[in-house]
C-alpha cells in the first residue's frame, strides 16, 4: 500500500478500533492456483509477546481451500469509512479553479503467517464468542446452544478455524491532511456527523 506518512496511523488501540468496528476483511492469499481473495470476518486479540500487533482470528468453511495454505504468509485487509470529496469544497476553487475531487478514507492491513485450527473446543469457543458479540445489540440474542446440541456439532465439523499472529500492522487515514486547515474544517461540516467527518474532526 502506498503510505505518504501525513497519512500514516501508526497508534495500536486505532488501529484495533477499525478492526472491530469494521471486522470483515478481504483476506489475500497466494496459493497453487496464483492470487486469491476471501471475505471473512475477523476478530482481534490482544498483542502477545509473539505477536506484538495483535492476532486475527476466523474460521472458514471446511471446503474452502484457504485452510490448506496453512503456513503461508496472507494480507487481511481492512476497509473503513470513507467518502467522496468534491472540487467544490476547497477555496482554492474560487481563487483558480486548479482543483480535483479526492476520496477519503480510513483501512488497515495486517499481515502475517496463517494457522490452521481444527480443535473442537476452539471452534466451539471462537464461534459462542463471535455470536455472543454479534448479537450482543439485539432485543432477543440468538445464542449457540439455542441450535441442537447434534446440530452444532455437525457445524463445528465442517468448519476450521484460522489464527494470524500480525507481524505486520500498516493504517492509512486520508483524511486531507495535505490541505489547509479551513479545508478540512469546511469539509469535514460539509461530511457532517458521518464516520469520515468525525475521523477528521478528531486529527484537528
Amino acid at each position: 500500500m502506498y503510505l505518504p506518512n501525513r497519512f500514516a496511523e501508526t497508534r495500536l488501540d486505532v488501529l484495533h478500533t477499525l478492526i472491530q468496528q469494521h471486522p470483515l476483511a478481504t483476506l489475500v492469499t497466494h496459493g497453487p492456483d496464483g492470487l486469491a481473495a476471501d471475505h471473512i470476518p475477523f476478530e482481534i486479540g490482544a498483542p502477545t509477546a509473539a505477536a506484538p500487533f495483535g492476532v486475527l482470528r476466523a474460521h472458514v468453511a471446511r471446503a474452502n481451500p484457504l485452510w490448506r495454505l496453512s503456513g503461508t504468509q496472507v494480507l487481511a485487509v481492512f476497509q473503513g469509512p470513507s467518502a467522496y470529496i468534491s472540487a467544490s469544497l476547497f477555496a482554492e476553487k474560487a481563487i483558480s479553479g486548479k482543483v480535483v475531487p479526492t476520496w477519503n478514507y480510513a483501512t488497515v492491513h495486517a499481515s502475517g503467517e496463517l494457522t490452521a485450527i481444527e480443535d473442537r473446543d476452539w471452534l466451539l469457543a471462537f464461534v459462542t464468542r463471535l455470536t455472543d458479540r454479534f448479537e450482543a445489540p439485539r432485543a432477543q440474542p440468538w445464542a449457540v446452544d439455542d441450535a441442537p446440541a447434534p446440530y452444532i456439532e455437525a457445524m463445528l465439523n465442517a468448519i476450521v478455524g484460522i489464527e494470524i499472529p500480525i507481524a505486520r500492522l500498516d493504517g492509512k487515514w486520508k483524511i486531507n491532511q495535505d490541505d489547509t486547515k479551513a479545508d478540512r474544517v469546511k469539509i469535514a461540516a460539509e461530511l457532517g456527523a458521518g464516520p469520515i467527518g468525525s475521523l477528521m474532526r478528531a486529527r484537528e
